[in-house]
């Protein structure tokens, strides 16, 4: 896999008053984050397995999140757009807030919230229909049924996954018919046909080859180009480093430390990130 400059957001530094200043400016202004967590908690029938954390998340930005195995970076993914909640006995203590609202709040619509805060999983799970129905299905559960706008729609979803011109010519084929980084890609264009300004991805790389990786990281490239904040949880130091601005670890449920990526891989402050990332544990 190539090795890339990321897009880079804004550079911004925290006042004493708690402001994000934006430091690349000629005159500096406050960013207000498109998504913030406030000492989000998960427990599972009684058992913690998140502690208190705290993140914030800006537009046109990429965030990993990593740490071995177990140690609570998916369970806070899918606490943002409230995924555990559908787990027997999932208890999300805290707030998450997307755009000043706090969504992990009683009455707040789901199916509003996952259109706006998308998902791509860790194995691809196209739906059992064409790849044009792929797409369409889940725009016309959101009231779209205009045959040019969905056609519009469709095209422009797989552009932006790059996978346009690799089906263009078989969009009432089987999703089934695809690669596993083709069908990743059409989960991805699925999520994107919606027009989120958030895309959470757990693992979306872990079960595919180079190439496809490379694929699916220059998409998320071109994403936080294009103004969406994206959370991925990876495993991969290397993808990290590539694909992200900034970087928070998890170890046995706690937000240890985050920065922004170079720092993090080059200058690490706690020891235990520094054990992970030398291979010492994980």
């Amino acid at each position: 896999v190539q090795h890339r400059r990321p897009h880079r957001g804004p550079c911004a530094r925290k006042e004493a008053d708690g402001r994000m200043i934006d430091v690349t400016s000629a005159q500096a202004k406050p960013i207000d984050p498109v998504l913030h967590t406030h000492d989000v908690t998960v427990d599972y029938s009684g058992k913690r397995a998140l502690n208190e954390t705290s993140l914030s998340f800006e537009s046109g930005t990429v965030t990993a999140l990593i740490g071995p195995s177990g140690c609570g970076k998916s369970t806070f993914l899918r606490s943002i757009n409230l995924m555990n909640r559908e787990i027997p006995g999932c208890v999300i203590g805290g707030k998450v807030v997307y755009h000043d609202i706090n969504v992990n709040a009683r009455g707040i619509d789901t199916l509003w919230l996952r259109k706006r805060v998308g998902m791509v999983f860790q194995q691809p799970n196209p739906f059992r229909k064409s790849i044009y129905e792929n797409i369409a299905f889940a725009l016309k559960s959101h009231g779209m049924t205009k045959r040019a706008d969905l056609d519009e729609r469709v095209e422009k979803s797989l552009r932006s996954a790059a996978l346009w011109d690799e089906v263009e010519d078989k969009l009432h084929d089987s999703a089934y018919a695809l690669s596993g980084g083709q069908q990743q890609r059409l989960c991805i264009a699925r999520t994107l046909a919606l027009e989120p300004d958030v895309v959470l991805m757990d693992e979306p790389c872990s079960a595919l080859d180079p190439i496809a990786t490379f694929a699916i990281e220059e998409t998320i490239t071109d994403m936080a180009s294009r103004g969406i904040c994206v959370i991925i949880v990876t495993h991969n130091m290397q993808q990290a480093s590539r694909v992200s601005n900034r970087t928070a670890f998890f170890l046995m449920g706690t937000m240890v430390e985050c920065g922004d990526t170079p720092q993090i891989f080059g200058a690490p402050k706690d020891q235990r990130l520094n054990d992970y990332l030398n291979g010492r544990f994980g």
